[in-house]
């Protein structure tokens, strides 16, 4: 799939734009769609996450990788146990609780807030996307949708055999 293209990790598109329109017949963007646009139409809403990792002194803490929390009462939304990713036999192990945090600039959007203000907000940035000729917006802030890993990967394969 990437065969022959040039690929740059940890390069902020920003610093780089008037580089980057030219760069390429096509451009993957999967940041958040309205940073792309400068927020002409304003702010597309997000929710951020923080995390509190620590080590326990127990060989499994829960039994597999996620367990997703969705009791009101319970402050996290998920607890990782990250030995199970790549069955660990350590003697202790590390959790992470994942909580749901106010997003703001300085924090990753992890997840769009999909209600009809945000979603129509959205079809203004979507309408601007679509007369891209040589952008191409992927993934959750591109697209402005929570994706499951399954569709997102998916969705990439499909729009690959698209262009190609």
């Amino acid at each position: 799939m990437l065969h022959g293209i040039e690929v740059r990790l940890n390069y902020d598109y920003f610093e780089h734009k008037k580089e980057m329109k030219g760069i390429a017949e096509k451009i993957i963007y999967t940041g958040p769609i309205d940073q792309y646009y400068e927020y002409c139409y304003g702010e597309l809403e997000y929710r951020s996450v923080r995390f509190e990792t620590e080590i326990l002194n127990m060989e499994n803490y829960q039994g597999n990788a996620v367990v997703n929390y969705t009791e009101y009462e319970i402050p996290y939304t998920r607890i990782i146990e990250h030995k199970h990713f790549e069955f660990g036999t350590q003697p202790k192990t590390i959790i992470s609780r994942e909580y749901s945090d106010k997003w703001t600039k300085d924090k990753e959007p992890y997840y769009p807030i999909n209600n009809d203000k945000n979603n129509e907000l959205y079809m203004k940035y979507k309408k601007l996307a679509d007369s891209e000729s040589n952008v191409i917006f992927g993934g959750r802030l591109g697209q402005y949708k929570y994706y499951d890993m399954d569709k997102v990967i998916e969705e990439t394969l499909q729009k690959v055999r698209e262009i190609l």
